[in-house]
């Protein structure tokens, strides 16, 4: 039996949001590349993203359609709402030939439906959605008029129901487990590798209550010279003495990521490092007093940059940015960011993921939050200090 991490009426919910957009744009057909808008929209939960997939929304009061690889099919019927037919597997055969590929396939099945003339929408602006597979699919439907529809699927989702702040909440408490094992297991002699795999556990059973998933974005640690640079991987380095460590790790619930940056100091704290982490929590408090329905995105980053300027520092780089389900290679939403220019009105329901990191010369210092936006000013989703971490 499937079990949704969603009630049916709020599937259906999410589809006549997108229908409505849809119809605003006068498309008859949506197509839908990015793998948490495919999840956002029928549930389905499989690593096959490395192989062609889509998501088909008609205009007409019809379910969506998922189309994948045949063997993954199985799959959408273990977790996607739609009715059998619904989910639809394309042949083995297609998969990583030089003679075909699968959009081949898709392009006759769209045909066949009926669904391959008027005005189609599609997200070009995905990761695993290549350009030799839209070369192949408009060649497939040459009576389509095909228009770009990046992010109208991010949109609807960057207002999160009860529900899906639920999962975020719980993801917040995994977040918390993986920085309190860090701070643990992290100390001089000890390996990066060592490290990560401690964090890593403490993402997927850091609740006897939930799981955890796989996050979008790998933990970061960052020490030594690669404290400068925000994101590195890690290594078979060990951390030495004095060193200041940057964590930008994640809880993730049923695909939802709760991001959490905190930065741990080994051995006594240089002054430098402890003024800018005073400035950096100071910022913090600045975003936080600012963040509220109706404020613009770009003035939560202007009160961040007005306490750092007072410490004589600069931060050319966003400080936040929606996030919600996610995938891999990365959990933001490629909607609101807190920087300049982003003319978002923030609205009850958003969630952000401010990270305020300052990366200097080999050392950096990290502080985040994962921030709801509520009916009347904000909600920080972790509860943890924000102090540097002194070890000694």
């Amino acid at each position: 039996m499937i079990q949704l991490p969603f009630a049916l009426s709020e599937y259906r919910s999410r589809l006549s949001a997108v229908r409505a957009d849809m119809a605003r744009r006068n498309l008859d057909l949506l197509m839908i590349n990015d793998v948490a808008n495919q999840h956002y929209i029928t549930g389905y939960d499989g690593w096959s993203f490395y192989t062609p997939q889509m998501v088909l929304v008609p205009l007409a009061d019809e379910e969506p359609v998922w189309i994948g690889r045949a063997m993954d099919a199985a799959g959408g019927l273990l977790t996607a709402w739609m009715k059998p037919q619904n989910v639809v597997g394309f042949p083995e055969d297609h998969v990583q030939r030089p003679d075909r590929h699968p959009m081949d396939w898709i392009a006759a099945w769209i045909e066949k439906k009926g669904w391959g003339r008027g005005n189609i929408g599609i997200e070009l602006e995905a990761y695993y959605y290549s350009p030799k597979a839209h070369a192949r699919l408009t060649a497939g439907l040459p009576n389509a008029i095909f228009h770009e529809a990046d992010l109208l699927v991010n949109w609807i989702r960057s207002v999160k129901s009860d529900a899906e702040i639920g999962y975020l909440r719980k993801a917040s408490r995994l977040a918390e487990a993986a920085v309190t094992a860090a701070y643990d297991v992290i100390a001089p002699g000890v390996r990066e590798c060592d490290a990560i795999a401690r964090i890593q556990a403490a993402q997927i059973a850091g609740s006897p209550d939930f799981a955890g998933d796989i996050t979008a974005l790998p933990p970061t640690i960052l020490g030594g010279e690669n404290a400068s640079a925000p994101h590195m991987m890690w290594s078979d380095r060990r951390f030495g003495d004095n060193e200041t460590v940057a964590l930008e790790l994640a809880g993730v619930v049923r695909r939802y990521a709760a991001g959490l940056a905190r930065t741990l100091q080994l051995g006594a704290m240089p002054a430098k490092v402890g003024d800018t982490g005073k400035a950096v929590i100071e910022g913090m408090e600045a975003v936080l007093a600012a963040i509220k329905p109706g404020v613009v995105a770009e003035d939560v980053e202007a009160s961040w940059r007005k306490v750092i300027q007072r410490y004589g520092l600069k931060k050319e780089s966003r400080i936040g940015y929606s996030i919600g389900a996610a995938y891999p290679p990365d959990w933001g939403e490629h909607t609101i960011s807190l920087r300049q220019g982003d003319k978002t009105i923030l609205k009850p329901g958003n969630v952000l993921h401010s990270i305020l990191g300052m990366w200097m010369d080999g050392w950096g210092i990290e502080v985040s939050e994962t921030i709801l936006v509520t009916a009347d000013g904000c909600e920080t989703l972790t509860s943890f200090p924000r102090e540097i971490h002194v070890k000694r």
